[in-house]
């Protein structure tokens, strides 16, 4: 099962120390706008995005559609089917997806731990 791009969504309380902080580590910024308290920054393959107030917890990402810097895929699962397939095998869907309808969508998970997964298509 393809999922996407991974990334892993920090909730931050000062997104300017964080990106900081981030940068020193060897992180660049990839992506977002600091105005609106969200970054995207990427090291190598990996990617963290920062977002001050937008969320609870920090929690794990993966965006069908995308690969790891951010380019559109031609081929790759919807959003919708993976929602599919997971109801299937029993897991409980937060913010249920409409699956008649096509283009940017998303739901999440909660793992056994509580910890948040989020499946955010862009395209």
């Amino acid at each position: 099962m393809k999922l996407g791009a991974f990334s892993i969504s920090l909730n931050v309380k000062d997104i300017k120390a964080s990106r900081s902080f981030y940068e020193k580590l060897g992180f660049e910024v990839f992506g977002g706008d600091m105005a609106e308290n969200w970054l995207i920054m990427k090291n190598e393959d990996t990617l963290i995005g920062l977002f001050q107030g937008m969320f609870e917890k920090n929690m794990l990402t993966f965006n069908p559609g995308w690969d790891n810097n951010v380019k559109n895929l031609e081929n790759f699962p919807d959003v919708r089917e993976l929602q599919r397939q997971f109801k299937e095998q029993g897991l409980e869907i937060e913010g249920e997806e409409d699956e008649n309808t096509t283009g940017p969508a998303y739901f999440s998970l909660v793992d056994p731990d509580g910890n948040p997964i989020l499946f955010d298509q862009h395209i």
